[in-house]
């Protein structure tokens, strides 16, 4: 549950520039004393979710989705408002962490470790998620360095190795887009699986199919702030109303 949520970046020295992202984030930001600003990702946000549901996050790039998963995974303090969670929540995005000087089996083991499985489970279940993967359909990548991979390999390799385990709460960030179609089908059926099995899965994305064909939910994030939460048809069609303007 959040409850009047609001997550505050400190940032010195940041300065003004062009393009879409710079100008979303120029949205949110005001100065805060001589070479700094103050950026307001999150405002009072609040919503309750339960378990078995699957939750799609959407709206426009710098709306704060990805910053309030942080928070809700425990890696980013809130300014004020209270985040609670039953059970541990865990964070896959695009960008985390494995080591690119180490083989694909080595960070799938590393990476089962982190998640609390013992060796025995890593080396049952490493299989199971290479093949899930898809890494090795073109050569034995698993054997490989990561810095051998391509960008969309590495990311179907993190999925994997958190899809294998049945979590508390899926906090799943921008990963389904990085697969081809046959990726993204067995992603989306792994995270319904989850869901059925009495966790919690938070999805970002800005396919709308992703999130229609995944979440039955939807909270839509503009500027921060909680524009619509409800049945994932209803937000997605007022979502794309609103982005078509």
């Amino acid at each position: 549950m959040a409850e009047n949520v609001d997550i505050v970046y400190r940032v010195n020295g940041a300065k003004g520039g062009r393009g879409s992202a710079t100008a979303a984030l120029s949205r949110l930001v005001r100065r805060q004393g001589p070479g700094g600003r103050q950026v307001h990702a999150v405002r009072n946000v609040s919503f309750t979710a339960w378990r078995g549901e699957a939750i799609g996050l959407i709206g426009s790039n710098g709306s704060g989705k990805s910053t309030l998963l942080k928070a809700i995974a425990g890696l980013l303090p809130v300014e004020s408002g209270r985040i609670y969670t039953d059970g541990q929540p865990s964070l896959l995005g695009v960008n985390a962490a494995l080591m690119n000087d180490l083989t694909g089996e080595r960070n799938i083991e590393l990476g089962g470790l982190a998640m609390g499985m013992s060796r025995a489970e890593v080396r049952e279940r490493a299989p199971q998620i290479v093949e899930f993967s898809g890494i090795n359909e073109k050569g034995d990548f698993a054997s490989l360095p990561m810095r051998t991979y391509s960008s969309g390999m590495a990311a179907r390799l993190r999925f994997s190795i958190a899809a294998v385990k049945d979590h508390d709460v899926l906090l799943v960030d921008e990963a389904l887009a990085t697969g081809d179609a046959s990726f993204r089908k067995r992603s989306e059926a792994r995270i319904r699986q989850l869901r059925e099995q009495a966790g919690t899965v938070f999805l970002v994305s800005h396919s709308n199919k992703s999130i229609r064909d995944t979440c039955e939910r939807a909270l839509w994030l503009e500027h921060g702030e909680l524009r619509m939460d409800g049945p994932t048809a209803e937000v997605l069609r007022e979502y794309e109303k609103f982005s078509a303007r």
